[in-house]
């Protein structure tokens, strides 16, 4: 089992992460569908959606959403809120999508780096531009490999509820590793996350081998222009050439 298999499956992972904030996210994803001028009734995929909250409130904005995600008991949550426009399903990026042609898919916040063989990140590349329409978006919001590297933080303490996060991070190679520990129910745990330090120009070979064309990349969650040297985030918009 590869570490995010584990770990996302795990309370703890939700628990350290509750603090995200939905106010920027929905700002986020209502400033991104309008620069796309994405009509409603768009078909939208959520590509490694987690507990669905990007999701719903696509399909709140008059998006038809599939929300796909690896994790079991994420998806199992995220039933709840199906409806007639808005499908979970448990999926691996890596293999391709069972469905109608798409008229974008998102994957949002960090959620692709996580393979150690590039040929993984590959397919991922090929399975959303399998499935999208002559036309179709694909926006992939990561982060901004310099960025990272000047601002990398060692060591810090992260408490939520009784529970003290002890993260360490550092950079080996081509990833950034997280190391997380913690006691929880009277017992010590350990899980750590890996992510790759993809460059700029290595996704923009991966989207191109496909046949996909960079159309712009912002540089945050408000939309801002992208600065290699100050940017926090890398959020790259592909279009599926015609």
């Amino acid at each position: 089992m590869e570490w995010f298999e584990s770990w996302f499956d795990t309370p703890y992972y939700h628990l350290l992460y509750s603090n995200r904030d939905y106010t920027e996210a929905e700002n986020f994803i209502t400033k991104l569908t309008e620069d796309l001028q994405l009509p409603q009734s768009s078909r939208i995929i959520d590509l490694a959606c987690g507990k669905g909250r990007h999701s719903v409130f696509l399909n709140k904005l008059g998006y038809d959403v599939l929300g796909l995600d690896l994790s079991r008991q994420s998806i199992e949550f995220d039933k709840q809120f199906e409806n007639q426009t808005l499908l979970f399903n448990v999926h691996d990026m890596r293999n391709p999508i069972d469905a109608d042609p798409m008229d974008a898919v998102f994957n949002l916040f960090t959620s692709f780096g996580y393979f150690d063989n590039e040929s993984d990140d590959k397919k991922v590349f090929q399975s959303v531009y399998d499935v999208l329409k002559p036309g179709g978006h694909f926006v992939l919001d990561y982060l901004n490999e310099e960025y990272v590297r000047r601002n990398l933080v060692p060591e810090t303490i992260i408490t939520r509820g009784n529970i003290d996060f002890k993260i360490l991070k550092k950079i080996e190679g081509r990833h950034i590793i997280k190391d997380i520990r913690f006691e929880a129910d009277g017992r010590p745990y350990h899980f750590f996350e890996k992510v790759k330090l993809h460059t700029l120009e290595a996704i923009n070979s991966y989207a191109t081998d496909c046949g996909f064309e960079r159309v712009k990349i912002w540089g945050d969650y408000q939309l801002n222009e992208f600065d290699r040297e100050v940017s926090p985030r890398c959020i790259n918009l592909f279009k599926k050439k015609v």
